[in-house]
């Protein structure tokens, strides 16, 4: 079938900062190039009225009102997610797009509790869907023991299950992931592929953080930029910088938010890591002219993790010609990647020893060839990970689904 339009759901999309929201804003902006009506339908917590549509980069954007369910209690969060598809499909039919018609539907997850909404949008359009699979939950927050195979797990598969079942085609972001749905049991899910995670060129902007005001100036930066969280390992990053405290010419920059940012700071001073810094969160449009006065990019992922992730992160470092240090989860695809196209230094050795022999080897790589590196990794972003293929790859699928 012909693919002439596409409704988008997500429950993040900009002004949102978080990078699942620009990464769908780019994806938005890329159907349109490639002359595809795109359509997004995005939750707005606490919104006064059912939904409003506007206009945003050419894209027309639905947000429909949905119970908070950030920046909450777990209990709160889950509780509110389980409602979201129920407040979208009621203020969906409110809303001035409800007798509109598209040609396919395509979702983000996280969130996994679009599904209802997902199966009602099917019905009403008699349209195929491709749901866009960016983490497998809830079996990653069953590794980190952030959940236990109690009642909440339970729901949590129902919805997962759910989402699989109603999905005509599947994409997701490893290859190794490929084997997670060989493990389940029920029906054969239909088309699974790899839909590598995508990122859209940034200018290079005024960045208001400059690293020659800061009290590592001078040196050779490792950056990390983005979510501080429990998923993240970012312990190893600390103990990273801790080995490599004599090297006065290195130094370690952690910029963004999270739930374990506070307690990461703490734990830096008290170390005494004079080689780190931490500051907050700054705009999207700033973070090419931040990397653009660092050297490499840094990746952690909790060693608890067995399912396969690409980071966000990983693309905005190779775009900017970052090589990257990324301490990993065993067997993950990731080190495959950075090793066979040589772009930084990746291990699942978490010892003080092999984090300092890693970091020191690195630096020396990049320092000796700094240009044939970073065109490594500028070549590998625009390979795989550009949003005209993931376009390309969702459209041919939806145009052979039945």
């Amino acid at each position: 079938m012909l693919i002439k339009s596409i409704i988008l759901v997500t429950d993040a999309y900009p002004p949102s900062r978080i990078s699942a929201a620009l990464q769908l804003r780019d994806l938005a902006l890329e159907f349109l190039k490639q002359g595809i009506t795109a359509t997004v339908v995005t939750t707005e917590p606490g919104m006064l009225v059912p939904s409003s549509l506007e206009e945003l980069d050419g894209i027309r954007v639905l947000r429909l009102r949905t119970p908070k369910h950030r920046g909450v209690s777990y209990m709160r969060r889950a509780l509110a997610e389980i409602m979201i598809p129920f407040f979208l499909i009621k203020n969906f039919r409110k809303s001035v797009l409800k007798n509109h018609q598209w040609d396919a539907v395509i979702w983000y997850s996280p969130t996994i509790f679009l599904g209802p909404f997902i199966f009602y949008l099917k019905k009403k359009c008699f349209c195929p869907s491709y749901l866009i699979l960016r983490d497998i939950f809830p079996a990653w927050a069953l590794d980190l023991g952030l959940i236990k195979k109690g009642f909440a797990y339970y729901v949590f598969r129902i919805f997962e299950k759910f989402q699989y079942f109603i999905a005509d085609c599947i994409g997701v972001q490893a290859a190794g992931n490929l084997n997670y749905f060989k493990s389940l049991s029920g029906p054969n899910y239909k088309k699974i592929e790899v839909l590598h995670n995508w990122i859209n060129p940034k200018p290079v902007m005024p960045c208001s953080i400059s690293v020659e005001s800061l009290r590592i100036k001078n040196r050779k930066i490792f950056i990390y930029a983005g979510n501080m969280g429990i998923a993240q390992g970012m312990d190893d990053l600390l103990l990273l910088a801790e080995s490599l405290l004599n090297q006065n010419d290195i130094g370690f920059l952690f910029v963004g938010r999270g739930s374990d940012k506070e307690r990461l700071k703490n734990e830096a001073k008290k170390r005494n890591l004079v080689n780190t810094v931490f500051i907050d969160e700054i705009e999207p449009s700033e973070i090419p002219g931040l990397y653009a006065q660092c050297n490499v990019g840094l990746i952690a992922l909790d060693p608890r993790h067995k399912t396969h992730n690409i980071p966000g992160k990983f693309l905005t470092y190779l775009q900017s010609g970052l090589p990257v240090f990324a301490i990993i989860n065993e067997g993950n695809d990731l080190q495959l990647m950075i090793e066979k196209h040589q772009v930084g230094k990746v291990t699942s050795d978490r010892s003080q020893k092999n984090l300092q022999t890693l970091g020191e080897s690195l630096m020396e790589e990049v320092s000796l060839n700094p240009n044939e590196m970073s065109a490594r990794c500028k070549k590998l972003a625009t390979d795989f990970f550009s949003s005209k293929m993931a376009v390309e790859t969702i459209i041919n699928s939806l145009s052979s689904a039945k």
